[in-house]
């Protein structure tokens, strides 16, 4: 057994998004995303074989939905469900500091 700390080993510079998994399971996978200005590239949306549920821990983010067009603000503690082949995409993560989020994919 190891002792972790989700705001430990984040990188200095982040020219790309970082994400590292937590724990993989076969029916799921718990990953820490890193953002620091990343978005999803225009016109580009995610379509996800299997759910997931998105928690901002720190920092703070946007994320868009295509149908229905809608898009929420996330905040440390704010967290979304997202059933799988919801198109959905980043279009905004802090850029003065990192947004470090917690996704669970189920």
């Amino acid at each position: 057994m190891k002792l972790h700390n989700i705001f430990s080993n984040i990188p200095e510079e982040l020219p790309l998004e970082v994400s590292k998994n937590i724990i993989e399971r076969d029916e799921f996978i718990l990953e820490r995303i890193i953002s620091k200005g990343h978005v999803t590239p225009a016109g580009q949306w995610f379509d996800q074989e299997f759910n997931e549920w998105v928690m901002v821990m720190r920092g703070s983010a946007k994320v868009a939905f295509k149908d229905p067009e809608e898009e929420f603000t996330l905040e440390a503690g704010h967290y979304l469900n997202i059933p799988a082949h919801t198109l959905h995409r980043v279009t905004w993560t802090q850029p003065d500091c990192e947004t470090i989020w917690l996704a669970l994919h189920y």
